[in-house]
C-alpha cells in the first residue's frame, strides 16, 4: 500500500505545483494553527463555526481543517506523501466551495474560483505524484510508475 501511495510520474511537472500549493497552505494553515501572519491563531479559529450543521463538534471539525492546511502544505513541499498531503486539501477546499463560498458565486471576492483552483491543483497531484524532484521518488528507488 505504501508503495502505491509513493509512487509517482517519471516528470519535473509537479514540482512547480507542489511547491506553489505548498507555499500556500504553508501560510494558511500558520495562520490558523499558530496564528502567524496576522492569523486568528488555533484557539479562535476553533471557536468559528463549521459550515455544515453536521459537523459536530464544530472546534473539532475546524481543528481538522486548519491542521490539514498546514500539514498537507508541509507535505507537499517536500514531496513526501504527496498524494496524503494533497488529498487532505482537497477535503478542505471541496468543503470551502460547497460549505462557504458557493453562494457567493463563481468570481471573487467571496466566490468559488480561487478555491476551485486549488481544488483542480490537488487533483492533478493526486494523480501525477509529486514527481522526480520528490522525496516519495528517493523512496521508491528512483522507480517510475
Amino acid at each position: 500500500m505504501f508503495r502505491r501511495i509513493i509512487s509517482t510520474s517519471a516528470s519535473w511537472t509537479p514540482l512547480p505545483l507542489r511547491l506553489a500549493l505548498a507555499c500556500v497552505f504553508i501560510a494558511h494553515g500558520a495562520q490558523k494553527v499558530l496564528g502567524s501572519f496576522n492569523g486568528p491563531g488555533f484557539a479562535k479559529f476553533t471557536s468559528f463555526p463549521a459550515p455544515f450543521s453536521f459537523m459536530r463538534p464544530a472546534w473539532l471539525w475546524m481543528g481538522a481543517a486548519a491542521f490539514a492546511e498546514l500539514i498537507g502544505g508541509a507535505l507537499l513541499l517536500l514531496g513526501f506523501l504527496t498524494r496524503v498531503g494533497a488529498f487532505l486539501i482537497a477535503c478542505v477546499m471541496l468543503t470551502a466551495i460547497v460549505g462557504v463560498t458557493w453562494q457567493a458565486g463563481f468570481f471573487a471576492p467571496g466566490g468559488f474560483e480561487y478555491p476551485l483552483s486549488l481544488l483542480a491543483v490537488c487533483l492533478a497531484l493526486l494523480i501525477s505524484g509529486g514527481g522526480v524532484a520528490s522525496v516519495d521518488h528517493a523512496l521508491a528507488g528512483g522507480r517510475r510508475r
